[in-house]
This record gives C-alpha cells, sequence and structure tokens, in this order.
C-alpha cells in the first residue's frame, strides 16, 4: 500500500499492537529472547517519540499454552487462566524494557493483580494514552476460551484505535506457507470477507469479525524487519498485508 506522507496528519495516530508469545522466543525454545525484547521496545519507543499513541496485547505461549494444558491433564479453563498468567509475564518483561529507554509504560489486567499490574479500567487506559503512556493489556479479555487475538480485537475497539498491528515472523498473508513454498506470493491487500471464507491463518475468526465490525483495519508485518512499524505507521510503501 503506498500512502502519501502528510506530516501534519499521519494516517494512523492510535494503534494497537499484537504480539505472539512466541515472537518473545526469539530462536530460544522457550522463554524470552532478550535481543527480541530490546529491538521490540526500541521500535515503539521510536514510534512514541513520533507522536503515535500505542497499546499492545501479548500472549504468552513462550511460557504456557492453555489449549496445550490437556496433556497435561489440566481442565481448558484452569490451562487457559495459567495461560493469562503467562501474558502478565511477558508484559511485565515489555513494560521493564520500554521504561529502560525512557518509555513511560503501563501494564493493565483483566485479572486483579494489583501488586504488579493496574486493573483495567477503560477510562483510565485512554487518560494514559492521551497522556504518551504504552498501555500492556495482560491476561487476555479475562475469560476462559477467548485468545489474545481476540482480546487485541476488543481492546482495539475499546480504545478506539485506528488499526491493528499483527506482528508476525513473516512479511504479511501469503497464498501459501511461505517458509514451505519458494512459489508462494504475499498480498498487498486483502478484504476482512476474503480472510473468513478462505481460512487464512491471521488471526482467530472472531477477531477478524470484531475488527470487520468495528471497521478497524488489520496490518500482518514482519516483527524482524527493522523500521517496519513505523513505516506502516506513517504511510510509507512497506511489505505487510493491509486487511481492510
Amino acid at each position: 500500500m503506498t500512502t502519501t506522507i502528510n506530516k501534519e496528519k499521519k494516517p494512523w495516530k492510535r494503534v494497537m499492537v499484537k504480539l505472539s508469545g512466541e515472537a518473545l522466543m526469539g530462536k530460544q525454545p522457550f522463554g524470552i529472547d532478550s535481543d527480541v525484547l530490546i529491538m521490540l521496545s526500541e521500535e515503539i519507543g521510536t514510534a512514541i517519540k513520533q507522536g503515535f499513541e500505542i497499546c499492545m496485547v501479548v500472549g504468552g505461549g513462550n511460557i504456557f499454552r492453555g489449549m496445550s494444558s490437556a496433556k497435561l491433564g489440566i481442565d481448558r479453563t484452569t490451562g487457559d487462566y495459567m495461560g493469562m498468567l503467562a501474558t502478565v509475564m511477558n508484559a511485565l518483561a515489555l513494560q521493564n524494557a520500554l521504561e529502560k529507554i525512557g518509555v513511560a509504560s503501563r501494564v493493565m489486567s483483566a485479572l486483579p493483580i494489583t501488586a504488579v499490574a493496574e486493573n483495567y479500567i477503560r477510562r483510565r487506559a485512554l487518560r494514559h494514552l492521551e497522556k504518551g503512556r504504552v498501555v500492556i493489556f495482560a491476561a487476555g479479555t479475562g475469560n476462559p476460551y477467548f485468545t489474545t487475538d481476540s482480546a487485541a480485537a476488543l481492546r482495539a475497539a475499546e480504545m478506539d484505535c485506528e488499526l491493528l498491528m499483527k506482528a508476525t515472523k513473516v512479511d504479511g498473508v501469503y497464498s501459501a506457507d511461505p517458509m514451505k513454498d519458494k512459489t508462494a506470493t504475499r498480498y498487498a491487500t486483502l478484504s476482512f470477507t476474503q480472510v473468513i471464507e478462505k481460512n487464512y491463518q491471521v488471526m482467530d475468526i472472531n477477531a477478524v469479525v470484531l475488527c470487520r465490525d468495528n471497521n478497524i483495519p488489520i496490518s500482518v508485518f514482519s516483527l524482524f524487519d527493522r523500521g517496519q512499524l513505523l513505516n506502516i505507521l506513517t504511510g510509507k510503501n512497506t511489505n505487510h498485508t493491509l486487511i481492510s
């Protein structure tokens, strides 16, 4: 997508960044890769300094996945709550990385954990964004059976975000898995209907429908392409897929 840059009015002002827990692993088999954490915080920090308002939702798959709890003999509801706690750990790590480079941030949890995070209150979250703070939403929606993708779409709607950015390991949505099929082509744009009908594995379908119903475009981009986040926000010609 090519957009003419208007320095007075950027294409998007307030955005939601959805980050998977697996992305935080980097090349490690488990946990958090400090290099990825530093790189991500710097990308977010650069955008904040340009005047953008950013909120985030991070998954917890690098620590625990509720969907896999059955293999351990744990029921799905308990497993999902355990996964929510994993997202809190990731959110705290992101907050620490951001504040180390001078970017003010707040972690707001859908589960009450007042010793380490604020309880999620919509008006308070909006005020944080208006003050230039990064708001990191933890513990998903606070309910089992809902993914962090759905949490990202829900919070994006509640925060009046103009764009949801899905950070992945590839630079957009492809016709096939680009890791396995060298002939796979990247789509520059897709409609919500195409994503839903063809079942592209971009996000949880419930999240895609929620974005469609609230007219929130989704940008799928590579977390590991330095500068891409700011390029997309400023409307430069970039390698990503825009779903709208």
